[in-house]
């Protein structure tokens, strides 16, 4: 289907009427406003330190039909009812995870969606696990209710989706290169030079309901972090005295903690940054959106020199560089250059709190608090459609998050974000985040799944944000 001439043609035959009167004259009414719904969610379809992680893993369970799901769930309901644990235990509950993140897509139904930990086949070529997720989860009514059932919710078609090339799981070709210290040359997972434990670990993938100009796409997958343009903080060994967190053989304190080989090398994205503009048919004509994807490195594992601090810093502070139109950036087209559009929306998990951060927050402060072209109406903690959420707001706040309402993880912290630009009219934000005894709570919180009965687990450690935005 052609979504942009079926909107126009919608949009077209509801805008003029014509009324009966002595003059028989054309009367047109308001031209109705298209709200356009961006979200950003972290899926967590990535297991964490498991060396047998792979791509066709999760493969495998998107390609599951949903009468193979139906069944692998009723033998889960009689483990669970009878104290045991079958062989398809751990399948049924991937399947009972997908199930959740689906459900919850279809409640809030979003027109543009960036699924962050998505895994793909690293140069973001193959579409099998983005489509039969389509295919087998969302194209299929789920339930508010998880395993319970009832309550269904309507199907979600996405006509255009994309997957993006990643630096996780990515070995240097040079093997003198060592950029976790750990003296074995180019090992997975910390050598790559983004976290992960295969190629396309913890990638990332959209989904809109509007064309993705797939042309006109930027993406900075080989920026490098040397080439950032300021003052560039090399991370140095800092904690020197922790018995712990031993400092690795043959370094010393104040050591760098990349040497000047290694950080001539190494790229800024931990997976990539991408501009992707959005064709959204409006009454008055096209207008594009640029969606600008990213999903830096967690802000924390680094004891000894604060190197993903830093590294994330950097990454968030890539977006300032580009909105400024930065001439000395280029991008893996070979052009050079910032950014040249009007209309954007940062999205994805940035992994960085501005309120609320143990480590180096400079980056997403600067983007988000000081950025002149960004909405301060969603990104400033006293901005009018900060996303918020009350299921946020009673969670447990013993870290003591300065503005619990806002967080977006399970860990305690804001790090997920759709933030547009100053030049749009936002008109709606949200977490979706339901709090005990709210429908839909077992989406998030479920102690007959897993161990934990939570997070992700159950759907994820993360939750949907979004901002609708008026187009006239």
């Amino acid at each position: 289907m052609n979504v942009k001439k079926t909107l126009l043609a919608a949009v077209l035959a509801t805008s003029t009427i014509l009324l009966s009167g002595c003059n028989e004259e054309f009367v047109t009414e308001p031209i109705m406003p298209v709200d356009v719904k961006f979200a950003s969610f972290n899926v967590s379809f990535a297991v964490d330190g498991d060396a047998a992680e792979n791509y066709q893993r999760w493969v495998e369970f998107f390609s599951i039909t949903p009468e193979e799901q139906n069944q692998l769930i009723a033998i889960w309901k009689q483990d669970v009812a009878g104290g045991t644990e079958s062989d398809v235990h751990a399948r049924a509950e991937r399947v009972i995870q997908i199930r959740n993140i689906a459900a919850i897509i279809q409640k809030n139904r979003p027109d543009v969606l960036l699924l962050t930990e998505f895994n793909n086949d690293g140069e973001g070529k193959d579409m099998t696990a983005l489509a039969n997720f389509q295919k087998n989860y969302l194209s299929v009514s789920q339930s508010m209710n998880s395993v319970d059932g009832g309550d269904m919710l309507e199907p979600i078609h996405y006509p255009f989706v994309q997957n993006y090339a990643t630096n996780t799981g990515l070995l240097p070709t040079d093997t003198s290169l060592d950029f976790g210290n750990d003296g074995a040359g180019p090992t997975l997972p910390n050598d790559a030079y983004g976290f992960g434990f295969y190629h396309g670990h913890y990638g990332f993938a959209l989904m809109s309901r509007f064309e993705i100009d797939a042309d006109n796409t930027r993406t900075f997958q080989t920026f490098k972090w040397k080439d950032l343009p300021e003052e560039v903080v090399i991370p140095t060994i800092i904690n020197c005295e922790d018995p712990d967190n031993p400092i690795p053989e043959g370094m010393k304190c104040n050591d760098n903690w990349y040497n000047d080989k290694e950080f001539q090398e190494l790229r800024l994205s931990s997976k990539n940054h991408v501009d992707a503009p959005i064709i959204i048919p409006t009454p008055s004509g096209n207008k594009v959106i640029h969606a600008l994807l990213s999903h830096p490195t967690p802000a924390a594992f680094d004891p000894l020199a604060h190197h993903n601090r830093y590294r994330n810093g950097a990454e968030n502070k890539l977006w300032m560089h580009y909105l400024n139109g930065e001439p000395s950036l280029y991008d893996d087209q070979g052009n050079t250059g910032g950014f040249t559009g009007e209309d954007f929306v940062i999205m994805g998990d940035l992994n960085a709190d501005t309120e609320f951060s143990s480590g180096q927050n400079y980056g997403i402060r600067e983007l988000m608090i000081f950025h002149p072209l960004v909405n301060n109406e969603v990104s400033h903690p006293a901005g009018k459609y900060l996303p918020v959420s009350e299921g946020a707001r009673l969670e447990d706040n013993s870290k003591g998050h300065p503005y619990p309402e806002t967080r977006t993880s399970t860990f305690g912290s804001r790090v997920d974000y759709a933030v547009p630009s100053l030049t749009l009219n936002v008109v709606d934000s949200g977490v979706y985040w339901q709090a005990e005894g709210e429908p839909g709570r077992l989406l998030f919180n479920d102690p007959r799944v897993g161990d934990r009965g939570t997070d992700k687990e159950v759907s994820s450690d993360h939750r949907f944000v979004w901002v609708t935005v008026r187009l006239n």
